[in-house]
């Protein structure tokens, strides 16, 4: 076994730890969406961005639905009722949720109602109802209907003859009521509102920006759908189904085939909530939840429109003053091009590594620019990749295909399981093999999750291995505006160590020794549990100890119990996280010494840093890893170990400024509660991480 991942154990005289140390881990998500919530309520914040973190809001809402609440009921229903680590059972953690929820949606919903609704109102942006609109512009949308929305909608009854349709996840829907005046009887249909149409319709001929909303417009021309009835009345509902996927791999089936089939499956998943309008008639409420298995508290009653997700639309208005000022995202001052040429990407990390801090630095002069000159470098020989979500036009992968066509060994690893980007992924898997592209889907049981490419060049009569490492997906539109880290190197021993992995990865290997990374299932567990024993035995001797740790959660109760003894031993602990987090700092005598803080902004904080004191050699990593089961024991996740002396500073500063008190940011506190602190001690506005970050990068690099 390599140093790295040595296991130092403590003595056995360590105190027992109390049984009440661990938030929800649900319950601690459902903070996190209510810290977004909280900066769509921030009047100091652009309008539209306020409308954007509307939108975020109820799209992370939906996912916790179908993934986390699925996986509750699904618990309940098949008597798997393991008390969780907070010490809640299932159905106590499903009630508090059920009740959490109700008020948060209902928070969410009357936000837009009543404050970011008439805002945009003044700033002419209005959503408008039918009822106020001119006659001219009632016959310029029934127009509109008739040619662009009535052609692709598709009635469908309920009666002896016509079973209940389903009713597709996440899906706008009319439920109608009609009569036949021939004979007086009441009918019920579903209409379902075009996902694929805008769902805001702009007013044609408005001078101001005005848009109804699509349910609107099929509302009053529902009578066209069905000739010859009378609609008495319709209502608005949405549905959330158990979306998740469950794939057994070890049932020998081709895993490309077997995921295409649970995907299919997956349309078919049980509900687990429904939202309704405020008004829905209580008989029609009745018919949907005996219909579709729904039980009283899992119905939400909220006011219309429904579905806020469709707001992003307005947060990529052309209206600059009221958005972000936007920042002056530049290039990597490493890797900065002559006047006349491209940058030689190959010949800077002959110099130098390079870490590069998306992005603020661009992803496309840096990342995306390394993999498209290893592909068109003619004594560039081979190319292994990871590929765990990449976007619909990924310069990444056609550099992957122009490689493979111009005779280079391509090998792309695709993670086809990443959740809800597999059908996606299928896609990708599937071009890139007719280019000639090797493609593999790692590991049986274990989702790849790193992120990695390994490029291998000729030079002279030597092979010189290039490689990245990085903390967010090889996807250029997502570059924009996930906050990452990537790390761009010619040191040997990583070189060494990402061709060990891909050789593991894409054909057969056990244990394996790593130089310079910490690689899970078996390794960054134990490496960065070995480190935490180390600052305690460095506290103890009285030389410098101190953890940093920055990551989107912390939930794994083996990590969390280490920072504690870390604590009680008398360690600083320092914990940056952007999501869950069930450690409970700042308790006596368990977590005096640890504070925790939440920071979000127009950036999506998605950067993991592991950083140890170590007596003042500091031990800094990055790379993949969140502080859950899944990404410590489930899946390949790779730490890279940061070198060089500008770039440790550099990190150090990123921690100084997120905890050091001078930016905003919310501070969890013992209970369990986030604070949000936005002003100093003395009454002046905190100031915002994301643009002081973007200020100190353009300050460095005009200093140069």
């Amino acid at each position: 076994m390599s140093e790295e991942t040595t296991v130092i154990f403590l003595p056995d005289s360590q105190p027992d730890l109390p049984a009440d140390r661990f938030l929800d881990r649900e319950l601690s998500w459902l903070d996190f969406n209510r810290r977004v919530l909280e900066m769509a309520e921030d009047s100091s914040i652009p309008l539209l961005e306020r409308v954007h973190f509307l939108s975020i809001f109820a799209s992370n809402l939906d996912e916790f639905f179908m993934v986390r609440v699925a996986s509750l009921k699904r618990r309940i229903a098949t008597g798997i009722a393991v008390q969780s680590a907070s010490g809640l059972s299932p159905q106590g953690v499903l009630n508090q949720i059920s009740e959490a929820t109700k008020e948060l949606q209902t928070r969410h919903a009357n936000l837009f109602a009543n404050q970011i609704g008439p805002e945009l109102t003044q700033h002419g942006i209005q959503i408008v109802h039918w009822s106020t609109l001119t006659d001219g512009e009632k016959k310029d949308l029934h127009e509109y209907f008739s040619s662009q929305v009535f052609p692709v909608l598709t009635p469908l009854a309920v009666d002896p003859a016509h079973p209940f349709p389903y009713i597709s996840g996440l899906s706008l829907n009319l439920a109608v009521v009609l009569k036949n005046p021939n004979n007086s009887k009441e009918h019920f249909a579903r209409v379902k509102v075009p996902p694929l149409l805008p769902r805001f319709v702009s007013v044609p001929g408005s001078v101001a920006q005005r848009f109804v909303p699509l349910e609107d417009v099929m509302g009053e021309f529902l009578s066209e759908l069905f000739p010859g009835m009378e609609v008495l009345e319709h209502h608005i509902f949405r549905v959330t189904r158990n979306e998740d996927l469950e794939v057994d791999e070890d049932e020998g089936e081709n895993l490309l085939v077997q995921l295409e089939k649970e995907l299919l499956r997956r349309r078919f998943g049980p509900p687990v909530r429904l939202e309704v309008a405020e008004d829905i008639d209580q008989k029609v409420l009745s018919l949907l939840q005996r219909e579709l298995g729904i039980q009283e508290g899992e119905v939400l009653h909220l006011p219309e429109p429904l579905d806020l997700r469709a707001l992003s639309a307005f947060a990529f208005l052309s209206r600059p003053e009221l958005l972000f000022e936007p920042h002056a995202i530049t290039t990597n001052r490493h890797l900065e091009a002559d006047e006349d040429e491209a940058a030689d990407i190959f010949a800077a990390l002959r110099e130098r590594e390079v870490l590069v801090h998306h992005p603020y630095e661009s992803f496309a002069t840096s990342v995306q620019a390394f993999l498209e000159q290893a592909a068109a470098d003619p004594q560039v020989l081979a190319i292994k990749q990871t590929l765990y979500r990449t976007s619909g036009d990924s310069p990444i992968v056609d550099a992957l295909i122009d490689a493979a066509e111009a005779g280079k060994q391509v090998l792309a690893l695709v993670e086809i399981k990443a959740r809800f980007d597999e059908q996606n992924n299928i896609g990708w898997a599937r071009k890139l093999e007719a280019a000639g592209v090797h493609v593999v889907y790692g590991i049986v049981g274990l989702k790849t999750h790193c992120k990695l490419s390994l490029v291998i060049r000729q030079e002279g009569k030597t092979l010189k291995r290039y490689c990245h490492i990085g903390t967010g997906n090889y996807n250029p539109k997502t570059a924009r505006y996930y906050e990452d880290l990537g790390l761009l190197t010619a040191r040997p021993g990583v070189g060494e160590d990402l061709s060990k992995l891909f050789n593991q990865l894409s054909g057969y290997g056990a244990d394996t020794d790593y130089q310079t990374m910490l690689i899970s299932p078996v390794g960054v567990r134990e490496g960065l549990t070995s480190r935490i024993h180390r600052e305690i035995e460095h506290q103890r001797a009285g030389r410098p100890a101190e953890i940093k740790f920055k990551m989107n959660s912390l939930v794994d109760e083996q990590i969390i119990d280490e920072l504690y003894r870390a604590s009680m031993a008398g360690v600083k602990v320092d914990i940056l996280v952007r999501g869950m987090c069930a450690l409970k700092p700042g308790v006596k005598g368990l977590s005096e010494s640890v504070s925790v803080h939440s920071v979000l902004g127009r950036y999506l904080e998605h950067s993991r840093i592991f950083s140890f004191e170590n007596g003042g050699d500091r031990d800094v990593f990055i790379g993949s890893a969140d502080m859950m089961h899944r990404n410590l024991d489930r899946r390949v996740e790779t730490l890279v170990k940061i070198v060089q002396d500008d770039q440790l500073l550099r990190l150090r500063e990123l921690f100084d400024l997120g905890m050091g008190g001078e930016v905003a940011h919310w501070k969890l506190e013992s209970s369990g509660q986030w604070l949000r602190q936005t002003k100093s001690k003395d009454g002046e506005p905190l100031k915002d991480m994301q643009n002081e970050i973007m200020a100190r990068t353009l300050l460095k690099k005009r200093s140069v």
